[in-house]
């Protein structure tokens, strides 16, 4: 009983053994065979689930799926058009950045953060520096009267200077500039020290010698009214003055007068500042003063 339970073991032991092949027919059906790889059987069109698995687990156990050897054509279109965005992308990129250093553009790229500064246009000088333009039938005007020792007078007409300390024809005392009205052009110039000497007599000559018709503009530098006598104050109080009578010692004084015309009643004509030891912004002398302004031109 012993020899014959060997016997039949070692027959069991030269049968072949069984295995499992899955392979696929050329027809495109899934083929299992279960013995010796000369015996298969074919399913045309489907494939034999085994061992209770579905389908599609079989084919994730075995580790096949169809189609899965090669990338599809979809894949292969998505990778070239990604290319070609790619290197579209980092043309123009090139094309928009200047060509400035990297110190240039660390800068630019730190001042993003920052407030924009805005930066007021430079405002277009107008006549005798006047803050905005005369009308085009008027005449620009600007007294300026000394202040200080260093702070020559200066008459300016029509944006020309006509004294002042770049022509060397302003001194001490009371400068006068004469205008023919009509024309525009300048008569004549003249100053007249009222500290030391007899000149209130020249002075009246010189205005009376004015024509009808003129424009005379006065302005003090340092002191004017020293030697100016009673009777140069009356020429001047004539001509319209308001404020000669006041003149003190270093006193800052600016006059606009016409001659055989009335000015207009909104023109700034005249000012005075007077010299105070207290409130004096120069040691010994007063601020400077100013008037300006348009006179209108004789209508043609």
């Amino acid at each position: 009983m012993v020899l014959n339970y060997a016997l039949e073991k070692a027959k069991q032991s030269k049968t072949p053994r069984l295995t499992r092949n899955i392979s696929f027919h050329p027809h495109g059906s899934l083929c299992r065979s279960a013995g010796p790889p000369s015996t298969s059987t074919c399913c045309l069109g489907a494939v034999q689930p085994v061992h209770g698995l579905g389908t599609a687990g079989f084919l994730r156990r075995e580790g096949r799926s169809l189609g899965a050897g090669s990338p599809g054509p979809l894949k292969v279109v998505f990778l070239v058009l990604a290319s070609l965005c790619a290197w579209y992308s980092g043309y123009l990129l090139a094309e928009l950045i200047p060509d400035a250093p990297l110190s240039s553009a660390a800068y630019s790229i730190h001042s993003i953060g920052e407030r924009p500064v805005l930066k007021a246009p430079v405002p277009k000088r107008q006549k005798c520096d006047h803050w905005t333009p005369c009308p085009s039938d008027t005449y620009a005007y600007r007294l300026l009267s000394g202040g200080g020792i260093n702070k020559y007078a200066k008459i300016c007409f029509e944006d020309d200077l006509l004294m002042g300390e770049k022509l060397g024809n302003v001194a001490r005392g009371i400068n006068i500039a004469i205008v023919n009205y009509v024309t525009g052009n300048v008569t004549a110039t003249q100053r007249f020290d009222m500290y030391e000497g007899d000149n209130s007599g020249p002075m009246i000559k010189f205005i009376q010698s004015a024509p009808p018709k003129s424009l005379l503009f006065m302005v003090t530098y340092d002191d004017g009214s020293t030697r100016l006598n009673n009777d140069a104050k009356n020429a001047i109080e004539e001509l319209g003055s308001k404020e000669i009578r006041n003149m003190k010692f270093r006193s800052s004084w600016v006059f606009l007068a016409a001659k055989g015309f009335e000015l207009p009643s909104e023109i700034q004509r005249e000012k005075i500042n007077h010299s105070d030891t207290k409130n004096n912004r120069y040691s010994g002398w007063p601020a400077e003063i100013q008037i300006e302004g348009c006179i209108p031109k004789e209508p043609s």
